[in-house]
């Protein structure tokens, strides 16, 4: 088994001893409190701590390593009493590895005993073995194979070589108890080494100390932004035959190390841009090796970079946030219950709006809104719920329907204006209707006097069917230099039957997809139009059918060579009454030629056919000939035959070449047409 060696480090003790009563000679103030803390729906957050130092005032911030990359991009820091900030300082993130390769002993690798020994070699090292004790210069290490038993595998044995005086002295590593430096400044190196080691186990936290420096006891602040969680909001809308109001609730959480006690809470709405930089980590650039010419007496030459970077934020301008402490609930219920009277509590819906009421002031901040609260207490690592909209809100209550999401119900909703001066951030929203939960729905961000659909259910009273009708015509046409350009007309009517099976008057909200590059035509006007959608408002009584005809258009042009088109192509355009009769009459005659040139290219077919037919016939005739006796009666039967054929092809070529003019002719005198051909 290895053996674990203990190396004393007496000068590690004598640093820790010295580090306590420097820290006794100047303690940091306590912590500053957070008094103001800023949430951005962006996913940053602005932190203010507030507080008091003294003289040479030094005060601690703890954050996690990951935060610091922001803190020193952010921090801003503020003497109200005359003082200046003195110094910032946090420790180094050099990588391990980098910092151990520093020392004189390098335990970057977690060296061996014998490696480092091998690393102190010209040192003084004093040897403790049992009964005996040994000091000396380190000459270096060796290892030796060292067979125990005659069976058994050989063994490594390390020995370190000291020269003490005139003699070399081997000692086996294994026989060692004890080792001592008597270099000072190499034990120091070595204790600096395992000190930066022992720090590197807590690499997640970082304290930042900052050092005021002035006169007495000051007031002094501090602010930068970190990452946080998005601050959310949850709304409840209460409908009722009386009024419509809508209370909104802010979740936030304090997932930092510090408690926030009496803070003065802003919870801002909007997206600033944020980035992080990495400024913590140190970081170093590869530079070329450059090999020095002996005839030379120039150093390499450095160049800096030649691009600057102005790292400036301009901070918008913000209100003053100091807005006092708002008063708690006040208002209770003005429907008392009697005593005793229980079931009558039991049986009342609940008034989810009778003690709730909005902590938050809402202000515009440049294009940004905020909600401010006073005095809230929260814990670290906890969450929290706050009040922060509790107004009346614009309501009317309508059914949705959109065939893309239910083909044959519209959705119970409503249609909300924000008649509030504060910007509603995106969130769910419970509905609670005369005191029953009705659904959820889910919001948009929703600014001051602006509109939104919400739809929170299934309206199962309504029917709704659809019936699309469908058909297209040409409608204008012309030849520009051969070209027949057509207009065509393709109309779409969607019919949409309601029927309102209900005991009570109800409004649909009917959502048309726009289909793109068809217009409506003698359609309703919609009361709004979106990216997507038309929207149509149809009052349906109760017990009753309505329909909505919604008729499109889409009208286009379809260009076609007259030259090359389809001759069957073209009959069909000239059977369409829509057209000019001079375009018809000129496609007519086109159709007419290159019928004709049709007829006189079968004609040519037909002749290749009998000329394709009378060459076989002479193949099989040549076949024969060569198996008969020349001089015989057969032989000169089909020698006759093979030269009446030969005549019939002559004739038939002949004919082919005649009609195959023809048809170059007429081809010609076709294109000469086609190509000048233009009527508007």
């Amino acid at each position: 088994m290895p053996k674990a060696y203990l190396i004393p480090a007496p000068a590690l003790i004598t640093a820790l001893m010295t580090s306590v009563i420097y820290a006794q000679e100047k303690l940091p103030e306590p912590v500053l409190p957070v008094q103001k803390v800023v949430l951005f729906s962006s996913g940053v957050g602005y932190f203010e701590h507030f507080g008091n130092v003294r003289g040479e005032g030094i005060t601690e911030l703890r954050f996690d390593q990951k935060q610091l990359n922001d803190v020193l991009k952010s921090l801003v820091l503020q003497d109200l009493d005359g003082g200046m900030v003195s110094a910032l300082q946090y420790p180094s993130s050099n990588p391990l590895e980098k910092t151990l390769s520093s020392f004189q002993v390098d335990l970057s690798s977690n060296p061996s005993l014998a490696s480092l020994l091998q690393q102190l070699r010209g040192t003084q090292l004093s040897l403790e073995l049992v009964g005996e004790k040994y000091q000396g210069t380190i000459l270096g290490v060796e290892e030796r194979k060292v067979q125990e038993k005659k069976e058994a595998e050989p063994i490594t044995v390390w020995y370190v070589n000291l020269l003490d005086g005139s003699s070399i002295r081997q000692i086996e590593l294994d026989r060692v108890t004890r080792f001592e430096l008597k270099d000072p400044e190499l034990q120091n190196e070595l204790t600096k080494a395992l000190q930066a080691i022992a720090r590197s186990r807590n690499q997640d936290k970082k304290t930042v100390t900052i050092r005021f420096s002035g006169q007495g006891e000051r007031r002094v602040r501090l602010g930068y932004v970190v990452e946080s969680p998005v601050w959310k909001t949850s709304y409840r809308l209460v409908l009722t035959d009386d009024s419509n109001l809508l209370q909104g609730w802010a979740i936030v959480e304090n997932q930092t190390d510090n408690d926030w006690n009496n803070v003065q809470l802003s919870l801002v709405s909007g997206q600033p841009i944020s980035f992080v930089m990495n400024l913590y980590q140190p970081l170093y650039v590869t530079r070329p090796e450059v090999k020095l010419e002996l005839y030379e007496s120039l150093r390499p030459q450095t160049y800096e970079g030649g691009l600057s970077m102005d790292a400036t934020n301009e901070l918008a301008s913000r209100k003053s946030l100091e807005r006092g402490f708002f008063e708690k609930q006040a208002n209770r219920s003005a429907a008392a219950m009697a005593p005793g009277a229980a079931d009558a509590l039991i049986s009342t819906p609940i008034d989810p709006t009778a003690s709730i009421r909005s902590l938050a002031s809402g202000a515009r901040v440049g294009e940004l809104f905020e909600y401010t609260v006073g005095n809230v207490s929260l814990p670290r690592q906890q969450s929290a719920m706050i009040p922060i909209v509790s107004d009346k809100i614009g309501v009317e209550k309508v059914s949705i329907y959109n065939a893309s999401v239910l083909p044959n119900n519209p959705l119970n909703g409503a249609e909300i204006t924000n008649k509030t001066d504060k910007h509603l951030l995106q969130g769910p929203i419970t509905v609670f209707d005369d005191g029953s939960y009705a659904g959820d729905a889910k919001i948009d961000n929703l600014p001051p006097g602006e509109k939104r659909l919400l739809s929170y259910g299934i309206d199962l009273q309504t029917l709704v069917q659809t019936r699309i009708e469908q058909q297209s015509e040409i409608v204008a046409g012309k030849i520009v230099k051969g070209v027949l350009d057509l207009t065509h007309k393709s109309r779409k009517k969607t019919t949409y039957d309601l029927q309102n099976k209900s005991d009570r008057d109800k409004t649909v909200i009917l959502e048309h997809p726009i289909t793109p590059d068809w217009q409506l035509v003698q359609s309703p006007e919609p009361v709004e139009t979106t990216q997507s959608l038309y929207r149509f408002k149809i009052q349906t009584p109760r017990q009753t059918k309505k329909s909505l005809d919604i008729t499109e258009e889409k009208v286009h042009r379809q260009t076609v060579a007259v030259l090359p088109a389809d001759i069957d192509l073209l009959i069909r355009y000239t059977r369409t009454g829509t057209l000019p009769e001079s375009v018809r009459k000129a496609l007519s005659d086109v159709i007419s030629r290159k019928q004709a040139i049709a007829d006189l290219q079968r004609q040519i077919d037909q002749k290749n056919q009998q000329i394709e037919r009378i060459t076989r016939e002479q193949s099989r005739i040549r076949e024969n000939m060569r198996t008969v006796d020349s001089n015989s009666q057969y032989y000169n039967r089909l020698l006759t035959k093979l030269n009446e054929q030969e005549t019939q092809l002559e004739t038939i070529q002949a004919e082919t070449d005649q009609i195959k003019t023809r048809v170059d002719k007429a081809q010609e005198e076709l294109e000469r047409l086609v190509s000048s051909l233009t009527l508007e």
